[in-house]
């Protein structure tokens, strides 16, 4: 207590005006002097007390403190009334609480990002994997057609390369939420071209047919750049389930409580244990054939869903897989 100054003044005004006033007392009485010394030391040592609880009390919340900041869960103290340090101590709970969440949160962004790094460089290994051993073919083989062949080779691979860090980016952007998507009204057709353009001739060169029944003014709100890319990589998705020789069907149903864009494909369909974990990031599926990087549905959902959409997925009852993507209105 001594080292606080305002305390220290405060004794020192207390014990002169004490002795002013005891020796005023005993000036007109020896009685009232007797009577009035008796008082100071009272009230002194009542002060004194008090004061002396309140340091002990507010030393406990001190220390309390003091191990919360180095690492303790809880913030544990009882005994108090209601009062001012009640008060400050049901304050520096809840600030206490505050800040074992943010604690929480950040140490959860780190393990995140943490897998996320070690998941990126694993997606990264395995095409640059494969192209180094392609160079190491093209250094030894003299043979001009197979020469060629590895070539090919390369450049599908560093294409794969370029649409996964393209993905990788857009993932990043999208979770540190810097993208600010455009809100203009859009015909759900136009969207639809805009995904399949880029994939009409892979789509021929594999003998797959595509069909499309959406009437021309059925319309939403949205980014029509983001939610074409979002198409596209579903349509991505059915063309690997597909491979050759297949159809996608692609169909919009407009009603009152919202817009839905179907898209069910005639591949495979999904394993059971898949659909739970078919939007997980880097998710690739428990098959051994599986294909991809486990990325584009993952992050067609992300654009949907950023943009107040959703989108399901699940096996047609006629064969296949179906997409529903579904913006309420």
């Amino acid at each position: 207590m001594l080292r606080n100054k305002e305390f220290v003044r405060f004794a020192v005004l207390y014990i002169v005006l004490s002795a002013i006033f005891i020796t005023v007392g005993f000036f007109v009485s020896p009685i009232n002097g007797v009577l009035l010394a008796a008082l100071s030391a009272v009230l002194g040592s009542a002060f004194f007390i008090f004061t002396k609880a309140r340091y002990k009390s507010i030393s406990r919340i001190s220390e309390q403190i003091d191990l919360v900041l180095h690492g303790a869960d809880r913030f544990e103290l009882s005994g108090f009334d209601e009062g001012e340090l009640s008060i400050l101590h049901n304050d520096i709970t809840k600030m206490t609480m505050r800040i074992r969440e943010q604690n929480d949160v950040l140490v959860r962004d780190k393990e995140y990002l943490a897998d996320l790094l070690a998941d990126i460089a694993h997606q990264l290994r395995t095409p640059l994997t494969s192209a180094n051993l392609i160079l190491s073919f093209l250094a030894k083989n003299e043979n001009e057609q197979e020469r060629q062949k590895f070539v090919r080779e390369l450049e599908e691979l560093l294409i794969r390369m370029d649409w996964l860090i393209t993905s990788l980016l857009k993932l990043s952007r999208l979770d540190a939420g810097v993208v600010a998507f455009q809100s203009e009204l859009i015909a759900v057709g136009d969207i639809v071209a805009s995904a399949c353009r880029p994939l009409l001739i892979p789509m021929e060169l594999r003998n797959i047919q595509i069909k499309t029944d959406i009437l021309q003014d059925i319309k939403i709100q949205g980014d029509i750049g983001w939610l074409s890319e979002a198409v596209q990589n579903i349509l991505k998705n059915c063309m690997e389930s597909i491979g050759e020789d297949g159809t996608i069907e692609i169909s919009c149903n407009d009603n009152n409580l919202y817009t839905e864009l179907t898209i069910h494909d005639s591949g495979r369909g999904f394993e059971d244990e898949d659909i739970p974990h078919l939007f997980d990031r880097f998710y690739r599926g428990k098959s051994d054939n599986a294909t991809g990087y486990g990325i584009g549905l993952s992050l067609s959902r992300m654009i949907i869903s950023r943009q107040g959409g959703t989108i399901t997925a699940k096996n047609h009852h006629d064969g296949g897989a179906v997409f529903a993507v579904r913006f309420v209105k």
